[in-house]
């Protein structure tokens, strides 16, 4: 599957804490904040798993962060490593979307959940990178 084909997908802002969780639709090419997981490490999969099970997404979006002038940081590796992760226990495809400044985004956005509304923002942006035009 390339990224054109997703249509539906579940997108990850990626933090060693917390993951925000977004669904959304190409069609529209909008996303909804879904929910924040607090288990970190191998405990989050199971979380994750529900969350496929009851949304049933075609494909999987990972926010990758890094510095303000796009060279890679520790974060990038532990994100990068999650989206391997995905791939390796849900054999979904995982897209990888540079998220520099979502959560700065949400929190300007006054969002109650960052970690979630980052998440949607994620997947906005993988939407409107991968639209055919």
């Amino acid at each position: 599957m390339n990224a054109h084909d997703a249509q539906c997908a579940l997108a990850f802002d990626f933090g060693l804490k917390r993951i925000g969780v977004a669904s959304g639709s190409r069609w529209g090419g909008t996303a909804s904040p879904l929910t924040t997981l607090k288990e970190s490490g191998k405990a989050v999969f199971p979380a994750i798993e529900k969350l496929l099970l009851v949304w049933q997404p075609d494909a999987l979006v990972v926010g990758v962060p890094r510095h303000p002038d796009g060279a890679p940081h520790a974060m990038t590796a532990a994100a990068l490593k999650f989206a391997a992760s995905l791939r390796g226990r849900f054999h979904k495809p995982v897209f990888e979307v540079d998220e520099r400044y979502t959560s700065v985004e949400a929190q300007s956005l006054g969002a109650r959940d960052v970690d979630a509304v980052a998440a949607a923002l994620i997947l906005e942006q993988f939407f409107r990178e991968t639209s055919t035009p």
